[in-house]
């Protein structure tokens, strides 16, 4: 396991649960709103060993309900399969936040995995812009397989958007959300783009940012789609 860092506690990332955070190194994607860039290549210095995660969750068996793994993509992580079976045999639950990109690998795991955070990050056909890739329609059918292969595996999950407006509009926002909920999708997040400064595209506005949460008949439509439906605010 390539590990970008540990976050020993946590009560936000893995709902109902006391649990660790495990940063894997790597992704596929390069979304322009990522808040962990540091994480998108393999190889970064660390000080994080998986024998240190390992040593900590024997030490909080009977403090911890569960082990997040998120990114980067720990999807990415060729040993994600083993290190999440070694979580398990400690009795600890198990949740996996991915953009669902490498769907075959999810498919490896998916038994061994009690939730899910998947981000959805576009429309799939406008998948582009917002991923930082170019391969637009590979990228979104695969994210789209990813939500399929949840949603018939009967995992609870969550699907998350976050609202870059310099990548999505309200429009974007809606038609995804329609979509989802077609899909059967019972609980949708909106989370709020927070600036990064880090000149990979102009910065919006503040009131460009605050526009998907400022619109009460915008939020109200998508409230009407789901079950849960949840707005984080940065």
């Amino acid at each position: 396991m390539n590990i970008g860092g540990l976050l020993p506690f946590t009560m936000i990332d893995f709902p109902g649960k006391l649990s660790a955070v495990v940063f894997c190194q790597g992704c596929v994607l390069r979304c322009p709103y990522c808040h962990n860039p540091e994480l998108q290549t393999v190889g970064a210095q660390t000080d994080v060993r998986w024998d240190d995660v390992i040593q900590l969750l024997k030490s909080r068996q009977k403090l911890l309900d569960g082990v997040v793994f998120s990114g980067g993509e720990p999807l990415v992580q060729d040993d994600l399969k083993k290190a999440l079976e070694q979580v398990k045999e400690l009795g600890f639950q198990t949740a996996l936040h991915t953009s669902g990109a490498l769907v075959d690998r999810l498919k490896e795991v998916l038994p061994l995995v009690d939730w899910i955070g998947l981000d959805v990050k576009a429309p799939f056909a406008h998948y582009a812009k917002a991923s930082g890739t170019k391969s637009e329609a590979a990228i979104g059918s695969k994210t789209e397989q990813a939500l399929d292969l949840i949603l018939n595996a009967g995992i609870p999950f969550e699907a998350r958007t976050t609202t870059d407006p310099r990548v999505l509009t309200k429009a974007d926002v809606k038609a995804l959300a329609l979509t989802l909920s077609q899909k059967g999708v019972k609980h949708y997040a909106l989370q709020e783009y927070r600036p990064l400064e880090n000149g990979k595209l102009p910065e919006p506005s503040p009131a460009e940012i605050t526009s998907f949460y400022t619109d009460k008949v915008f939020l109200d439509e998508l409230k009407e789609l789901f079950d849960d439906f949840i707005v984080r605010r940065a």
